[in-house]
């Protein structure tokens, strides 16, 4: 038997002359990815979360500086965190997922910042919204939640108003108290500490008077009365003249020995005394203090 031989031929057809023809399967477009979550699912329940914290940082927004407002940023934290908690846990959509994770810990920073900023209503006590006007964790929130709000889903919140930092101060020499003063005696205080200051003259458990004198400068009292008197002085920055206290950088203090002040007659006039108290450490001075716990400084 012969062997066969490959051959070719023409052929009539819708091909091309001399051709052959060949069928190959085309690949099919690619359909698009399928959301992993639903973004309706996750707003709803990023709706959920915020909500309830929302209210409370309206609430803080609306409370009065004292009792009310330290409730309000106590359950505004609380809220915060679970907030933080719930987002950690919750469904994401691929393209959320960065923003959902920076808004859960900017909302735990919210939170701490609200109970940092909860006033004592003691002496040398920042307004919570100065507090919360310096803190990181309300920007941090606004920007996470910009950041997700420009995707689609919206993470508003209205956080609560805040306050600069304030500056007051009284003119030197004035007087935050002043009793009856008749004598003759004279006191000057002398202020070189880097902060105003307000000292305190009390005699027992009575205030005598309490005299404001500026950074820098000198204050004299006059007709002082005769007696035996404990001086008292704060330090500070920002004077709250209806806690009679100031808000930043406090320190109370008071000097160890008496001031004693005496008017007596002598042969041609009268002799009284006159005194200069240094608040900040000078070479040769012979006056020392003590630290007085803010609750015993007489107000």
């Amino acid at each position: 038997m012969l062997p066969l031989a490959a051959c070719s031929s023409e052929g009539e057809g819708d091909g091309p002359a001399g051709g052959s023809s060949s069928s190959a399967a085309g690949s099919a477009p690619s359909p698009s990815p399928t959301p992993t979550v639903d973004p309706a699912a996750y707003r709803h329940a990023l709706t959920g979360a915020l909500g309830p914290l929302d209210s409370a940082l309206r609430a803080v927004d609306r409370a009065h500086e004292g009792g009310a407002l330290n409730k309000a940023l106590d359950t505004a934290a609380t809220k915060a965190d679970t907030a933080a908690t719930t987002l950690q846990s919750v469904a994401t959509p691929d393209n959320a997922i960065t923003g959902n994770s920076q808004l859960a810990t900017a909302l735990r920073a919210l939170g701490q910042d609200l109970k940092s900023a909860r006033g004592t209503g003691g002496r040398c006590a920042t307004s919570p919204r100065v507090e919360l006007g310096t803190a990181r964790g309300p920007q941090s929130v606004k920007e996470a939640g910009r950041a997700l709000t420009a995707l689609g889903y919206d993470a508003t919140l209205r956080l609560p108003r805040t306050e600069q930092a304030k500056h007051r101060r009284l003119g030197n020499g004035a007087f935050v108290r002043d009793g009856s003063r008749g004598g003759l005696g004279r006191l000057t205080v002398r202020n070189g500490t880097g902060t105003d200051a307000v000292v305190t003259l009390t005699r027992g458990s009575q205030t005598a008077f309490s005299v404001y004198v500026r950074n820098g400068s000198d204050a004299t009292v006059r007709s002082v009365n005769s007696g035996s008197y404990t001086v008292y002085f704060t330090t500070g920055e920002d004077w709250n003249s209806a806690k009679r206290s100031f808000t930043r950088q406090c320190s109370f203090e008071k000097f160890d020995d008496k001031a004693n002040f005496r008017t007596v007659r002598v042969a041609g006039g009268t002799q009284y005394t006159v005194l200069t108290f240094t608040l900040n450490k000078v070479i040769g001075g012979n006056a020392s203090t003590s630290t007085v716990p803010p609750g015993d400084f007489p107000s």
